[in-house]
């Protein structure tokens, strides 16, 4: 039997639009409804912040402090089965971020990950599909780390080693030699990180890729075939054998041209690439059912309910998939579901006409008002 994890409390102070907010959540669902621009987007984002210890819209801390301010301050009550913690964020400019939970501060934030899992559904979600790699493993890495702490501890140290191998390979050329003993330090290292990090991802794709396809087809009732294939040079060649034959193009480009730090994930539609040949309710679907897909993996896994968190996504949608989609989200009991909107009538229409109970609150002005919640009696 999985936990019901919720966020019942949450504070932001100079965060983003907020200069200060306060609100009590429903552990069911909640609707943010206002204009565009308003800040509706934010709320989601701050709890996406406490669950992953980063922005999921502005990678850059400093940037999500209300403008003229200094710091900002997220605060929350998360509420499991008997259980509260509370989780504190904390930036200020010119500061190490500070995360705490229960009053304890963190030395590693890669120790708080996967203890509030969140799943966020966002317009944003589109640059997976339209921008380059690098994009596509940090979210498939991000749903790893939050269930394996080694691979994460991996990846961590992977992106250090491979930044003091640039380096290395800048020094050298600009000082005209190649020092191999100098580097072979660092491919140790590389190579021990690198082969986790392949397996790992090479384990999830496998056991992803059916639970992906049973959310498209469920959201598109179409007959296409859609998949998710893993790229990476480590499937034709050894680590060790990239580097060597690597070594003169390494010297010449002055960084590391080989290794899991250049995989991909190729998203594709009949056989071919989604970004060519989707159409745009087809790369829509693929998105969504992506993200559920990442839902069902980490509940397995974590043994607790992600909060999902749905931006804008009616606006993206036909209303037929947007029927589906909450008819889903009501019957399977998805936990908590934070949903952004705005329009009050598309969200009331939706709701009592599938008998679904949420709070709602309005976002005017950089204030949340709370509105009454509504119950299913039509």
């Amino acid at each position: 039997m999985s936990n019901h994890l919720f966020v019942s409390k949450l504070s932001l102070i100079n965060f983003k639009n907020y200069k200060q907010a306060d609100l009590s959540l429903s552990p069911d669902i909640n609707c943010f409804i206002g204009e565009n621009g308003a800040g509706k987007t934010n709320v989601l984002d701050a709890i996406h912040y406490l669950s992953m210890c980063k922005s999921y819209l502005n990678p850059i801390d400093s940037q999500n402090i209300l403008f003229d301010e200094s710091f900002f301050v997220i605060q929350s009550i998360w509420n499991r089965e008997n259980n509260e913690d509370s989780v504190y964020c904390g930036v200020k400019k010119g500061q190490k971020k500070v995360f705490k939970k229960n009053k304890v501060t963190y030395e590693k934030l890669a120790d708080h990950i996967g203890q509030f899992p969140t799943v966020m559904i966002s317009p944003y979600d589109r640059n997976l599909i339209l921008e380059g790699s690098e994009v596509r493993r940090k979210w498939m890495d991000g749903i790893i780390a939050q269930f394996d702490r080694n691979f994460l501890n991996d990846l961590i140290k992977y992106g250090k080693v491979l930044a003091q191998r640039n380096a290395l390979l800048k020094n050298m050329s600009s000082y005209g030699f190649f020092d191999r003993e100098s580097i072979s330090v660092w491919d140790e290292q590389l190579i021990a990180c690198g082969k986790t990090i392949h397996e790992a991802r090479k384990r999830i794709i496998d056991e992803f890729i059916p639970i992906f396809q049973k959310y498209y087809n469920w959201l598109s009732s179409d007959k296409e075939v859609v998949s998710l294939d893993y790229r990476s040079q480590l499937f034709d060649h050894s680590f060790e054998e990239l580097l060597k034959q690597a070594e003169r193009q390494d010297q010449r480009k002055q960084y590391t041209t080989v290794g899991t730090h250049r995989d991909d994930f190729i998203f594709t539609i009949k056989g071919h690439p989604i970004k060519k040949f989707g159409s745009q309710g087809q790369q829509k679907s693929y998105l969504i059912a992506l993200k559920l897909a990442q839902y069902e993996w980490l509940l397995a896994r974590l043994n607790r309910k992600p909060v999902l968190l749905l931006d804008d996504i009616f606006d993206k949608l036909d209303n037929e998939r947007v029927e589906r989609l909450m008819q889903m989200v009501s019957d399977q009991d998805f936990g908590q579901v934070l949903i952004t909107d705005t329009d009050q009538d598309r969200i009331a229409r939706i709701f009592e006409r599938n008998e679904i109970e949420y709070k709602s609150f309005f976002i005017e002005d950089n204030t949340v008002v709370e509105t009454a919640a509504k119950t299913n009696v039509i």
